[in-house]
């Protein structure tokens, strides 16, 4: 190869544009974040009807339970279920329901089911938590003990 050869190869590559790889129509990978608006993740009327809650008093404890496995899904993902304490599928965590919290969920939505805590006897003192169990409809249930009444003896 001559050294003409060599500079014309060289002009060659200097006219050809130089385009970047990603700029072809719309290429979108399987672990991407969601392009979704946020409006989409608002909660709206349906919704409080569908789980009996109330939007002007939104529950104030998340029940969330990993449903879905991390296997195979992108590391923010896996990250994210490790923060929250989602380590192992089924097992009911409890969380507050504020804006930090909430991001966090939106990032693995598909991954976990949230519920409302519901807490029909209200919130257990330190003397009633161990009489307490969690229903799976996100019921936490205090179990009252019977007190032992006196017996009064009759004088005949």
């Amino acid at each position: 190869m001559t050294m003409a050869t060599l500079c014309r190869n060289v002009k060659l590559f200097q006219e050809l544009p130089i385009l970047p790889i990603m700029s072809y129509g719309g290429i979108r990978h399987k672990f991407t974040k969601t392009r979704y608006p946020d409006e989409a993740f608002q909660p709206k009327p349906e919704d409080h009807e569908k789980y009996g809650g109330d939007p002007q008093q939104p529950h104030q404890l998340h029940l969330i339970t990993r449903i879905k496995s991390g296997l195979g899904r992108p590391h923010w993902e896996k990250e994210t279920l490790k923060a929250l304490g989602l380590i192992k599928a089924h097992q009911p965590v409890v969380h507050k329901n504020i804006p930090a919290v909430n991001e966090k969920l939106k990032i693995i939505k598909h991954l976990i089911r949230v519920q409302p805590l519901k807490l029909p006897h209200g919130i257990p003192t330190e003397d009633d938590i161990l009489d307490t169990y969690l229903k799976s409809n996100g019921e936490l249930v205090i179990r009252k003990k019977l007190q032992a009444i006196e017996t009064k003896s009759i004088e005949s």
